[in-house]
């Protein structure tokens, strides 16, 4: 066939046809061989924000591992915690039976409050004090007790009758 009788046997729609078709084949051949056309740049948006996912996954993977930390830290400053108050629950409890027993043993048990006694008493409270110096009443303590009074009221002297 030549030329002029292809052109003439084709009409407009066939021309169409044609010029898709090789625009097709040209277009799969180039592919074929590894180039891309990519006009509105979809391949790099994709990959940008395929990264940005990964950013952000990493950072939250960091941040619970942070927190992880924190959580873990501070379960072991509260078993420190717990662990000193049981010592110094431990300690006051026993300080406190030994004074109650020295207190029954004492041969000034069922008088009034003397001088003795009250030594006894102020020793004992100044056990408690050293074991937990943060206790209403101890010299560390400070502001009011809880009714609004202050950590000590001032007693009547040794010897006096108990009012209430």
């Amino acid at each position: 066939m030549t030329p002029d009788a292809l052109r003439k046997g084709l009409r407009a729609g066939g021309w169409t046809a044609a010029v898709v078709a090789a625009v097709a084949l040209t277009v799969a051949l180039l592919g074929g061989l590894g180039f891309r056309w990519d006009p509105l740049n979809l391949e790099q948006r994709r990959r940008v924000r395929a990264e940005a996912r990964a950013s952000e996954a990493a950072a939250s993977a960091r941040a619970e591992g942070e927190a992880r930390r924190h959580e873990q830290a501070g379960t072991v400053a509260q078993l420190r915690r717990l662990e000193h108050f049981k010592q110094q629950e431990t300690q006051a409890t026993r300080a406190t039976a030994v004074a109650v027993s020295e207190a029954k043993r004492a041969d000034d048990a069922n008088t009034l409050l003397e001088s003795r006694r009250a030594d006894r008493l102020r020793a004992h409270d100044r056990e408690l004090c050293r074991l937990a110096p943060d206790l209403a009443g101890c010299a560390a303590a400070s502001g009011l007790a809880g009714d609004g009074e202050p950590p000590l009221r001032p007693g009547d002297a040794a010897g006096g009758a108990d009012p209430g």
